[in-house]
């Protein structure tokens, strides 16, 4: 046996010892680190997440501001035209602004640019639609065998309406908007009184009932809110319930306005007047549709004679003539 045999076999075993525990400390640092990866602290992945969202939202909101304010900006630059074309021809004028204003608010429409919208309008519906129709009846011979006449009464009546129609629409909405607030006037009359008698003022009393009434009846909430507002900055106080009277234009608003007012002066008490309004306006739609009701027989009338009657004389005589003129013909 040679004598270096042992001294081989003694460095090959410290050679596998040394590369044992190099793979061992391999393994471990590598299990290390991937515990630290897969076993991290989850607050930190969740500070690390909601930064993230955060991040996205703040892109996603700079992105929405970009596309509003360039929105605004295309719109700002669609009414300075406006202004500059009813300007040149000399129709806008402070009168037209008020009316215009005024009646878009008792529709809803309380945008600065609405009002200037409107007036353009009706400036530029009857050169469209009026220009159309007159090109159409006399140039492309639309009607050919109208007379004259029915050729004018065309041409006439597309600029009239066309010039009337921004009205009409906004008269519309007006009219729909006025009958909500009268439906729902009864209601919100009942919480005033109650707010009254809570011992709440007038102000917390008209922005608790907006609150209440703007699901339900969000038209009489909006107005109801708009008063509280300037119930809150204005000087004169009487000025936001004359307000509220003039947006609205309806009776009924007008005598609640007036108790208020009465209130306000004098110091009687709210809540008895309240009640009194309320039950009188309940009277009221009551009343409104009994008569209804009781026209209700003499609309039914025409259909009656135009539909129901015919018929009925085809079913009771029609056998009868059948079998008569069988009996004459055969």
């Amino acid at each position: 046996m040679s004598p270096h045999a042992p001294d081989a076999a003694f460095y090959h075993t410290v050679i596998s010892i040394g590369m044992a525990l190099a793979t061992a400390v391999v393994v471990l640092i590598l299990g290390h680190s991937m515990v630290k990866t897969f076993a991290r602290d989850p607050m930190a992945r969740r500070v690390k997440a909601l930064n993230d969202r955060r991040e996205q939202l703040k892109a996603g909101v700079a992105a929405s501001k970009t596309r509003r304010r360039a929105k605004l900006e295309q719109k700002n630059a669609k009414i300075d035209w406006m202004k500059s074309v009813l300007g040149s021809m000399k129709m806008l004028q402070d009168t037209q602004l008020k009316d215009a204003a005024l009646n878009l608010s008792r529709a809803g429409i309380r945008t600065k640019d609405a009002a200037i919208t409107v007036i353009f309008f009706r400036l530029v519906a009857p050169i469209l639609i009026g220009g159309t129709a007159a090109i159409g009846v006399y140039l492309l011979n639309w009607f050919p065998e109208a007379s004259a006449f029915k050729k004018y009464m065309i041409v006439a009546g597309s600029l009239v309406l066309s010039y009337k129609a921004p009205d009409i629409y906004v008269k519309n909405l007006i009219t729909k908007r006025q009958k909500e607030i009268r439906k729902a006037l009864p209601d919100a009359l009942d919480l005033m009184v109650i707010c009254a008698e809570a011992g709440l003022t007038v102000d917390m009393a008209f922005n608790r009932v907006a609150r209440e009434l703007s699901k339900a009846y969000p038209e009489l909430g909006d107005e109801f809110a708009l008063t509280a507002i300037e119930l809150g900055f204005l000087t004169d106080r009487r000025m936001a319930f004359e307000n509220l009277a003039k947006r609205v234009n309806l009776e009924s608003i007008r005598g609640v306005v007036t108790t208020m007012v009465q209130t306000e002066k004098y110091g009687t008490p709210l809540a008895a007047a309240l009640r009194v309004l309320s039950a009188e306006f309940r009277h009221e739609r009551m009343m409104k549709a009994e008569e209804k009701a009781a026209r209700l027989p003499a609309i039914m009338t025409v259909p009656l004679i135009m539909f129901i009657l015919p018929v009925l004389f085809i079913v009771i005589l029609g056998p009868a003539a059948c079998s008569i003129s069988d009996n004459m013909f055969h």
